[in-house]
């Protein structure tokens, strides 16, 4: 082999070296991202994935919704009334208690009762004297007159009584029209039934104070028919006759 044909061989073999590592290097310094690939069922699988999530985040939304309504409900629910008109009612029966309570001779005691009937209504006593007579009649004439004056009264603080009572039932009427709960509502219709009550013991106690008027009046009646026939008999009972005596007419 000449020279000539040594150097020849070995600028191919350089040749061929250079170029494998040119002709590779393209496929070897390609990036990854550059090869994309679009799978069908992967995107439509994700999407169902997403619509699930965004339908759960929107229930618990609309769950919440809902709590915060029920509590907001329930605090309405809870609210207390604003009115009371239990001092006022109980304003009301106090009076008509004390009018009751100063009931004129006999009040509203069985025991005054029954004490007072002994003493003054019972069967006249054929030993009283006719002083004590028209002094018991006089007696029993008060007690009627007081009895009467007594209803009276009563009736007129039933009658103040109506005026309130009418301004307290429109004021509940009301509460109860603009209760915002059940609470309210419920306390409004319970004062309206306090009020009934209220107005129910004004009728009472007028009914007893003219039933207690009404019997005194036939009380002093029985009794004074009963003086009556102890004073005729005294008036028709034999006596003494006439006893003449002398009489000076004229001074001498």
């Amino acid at each position: 082999m000449t020279v000539r044909q040594s150097r020849r061989r070995a600028l191919l073999v350089v040749a061929a070296t250079l170029a494998g590592p040119i002709a590779i290097s393209p496929m070897m310094t390609a990036p990854a991202h550059a090869l994309i690939v679009f799978d069908p069922s992967n995107y439509s699988q994700n999407v169902l994935t997403a619509a699930r999530s965004l339908q759960q985040i929107t229930n618990q939304i609309t769950s919440l919704q809902n709590q915060a309504q029920m509590l907001i409900n329930q605090a309405r629910n809870l609210a207390s009334l604003p009115l009371s008109s239990l001092q006022q009612l109980q304003h009301s029966v106090q009076r008509t208690q004390q009018l009751l309570g100063e009931a004129q001779n006999i009040a509203f005691d069985v025991q005054q009762v029954d004490k007072a009937f002994r003493q003054q209504y019972s069967s006249v006593s054929l030993s009283s004297s006719d002083q004590q007579l028209v002094t018991d009649a006089r007696s029993r004439w008060q007690n009627t007159v007081g009895g009467l004056q007594d209803a009276m009264r009563v009736q007129a603080g039933v009658v103040a009584n109506i005026d309130t009572g009418r301004a307290q039932m429109s004021a509940l009427v009301g509460a109860s029209q603009s209760a915002i709960g059940a609470l309210q509502a419920t306390q409004a219709g319970n004062q309206l039934l306090a009020l009934q009550g209220q107005q129910l013991a004004d009728l009472t106690a007028l009914a007893a104070a003219n039933g207690r008027a009404q019997a005194l009046t036939e009380a002093e009646r029985a009794a004074a028919a009963d003086q009556g026939r102890e004073q005729r008999r005294r008036f028709l009972a034999p006596g003494s006759g006439y006893q003449a005596g002398s009489v000076q007419m004229f001074n001498r």
